[in-house]
């Protein structure tokens, strides 16, 4: 298996783990027979963390998509590997920015990993094996 593809699961403990501490610190409030309970979702900060994991949710087919792809049609794999580990530092940073309120920087944060994304799914093209 390459780089790019353990960063598929990369990828998904993300958006996964962005969840978690939300329901750790929730403790007696979170109720795991109501997981998806809007009162507990709607405090700021855990609407900031609820919205990071679904943005998550929402980036992630794309990027195994151009991921499998690259591999699939033999865009460089090192080119690939890197990208897509650009790719998860960049989500990082996006969820960081997302939890911390700086709307502006995530907005310019998930433009940078678009561009990660479509840089992958071009690689074939722009860059051959």
């Amino acid at each position: 298996m390459t780089i790019a593809d353990w960063c598929i699961l990369g990828a998904v403990l993300i958006f996964l783990l962005t969840l978690a501490p939300m329901k750790v610190i929730g403790g007696r409030t979170f109720d795991n027979y109501a997981p998806r309970d809007p009162a507990f979702w709607s405090t700021p900060l855990r609407s900031r963390v609820q919205g990071a994991h679904i943005n998550g949710i929402e980036t992630f087919p794309f990027f195994a998509a151009a991921i499998l792809l690259a591999e699939m049609k033999h865009g460089a794999q090192p080119v690939v590997d890197g990208l897509a580990v650009g790719f998860l530092v960049v989500r990082l940073a996006f969820v960081g920015a997302y939890i911390a309120n700086r709307a502006w920087t995530r907005t310019v944060i998930w433009n940078v990993g678009f561009l990660l994304n479509l840089l992958i799914f071009l690689s074939p093209i722009l860059w051959r094996a």
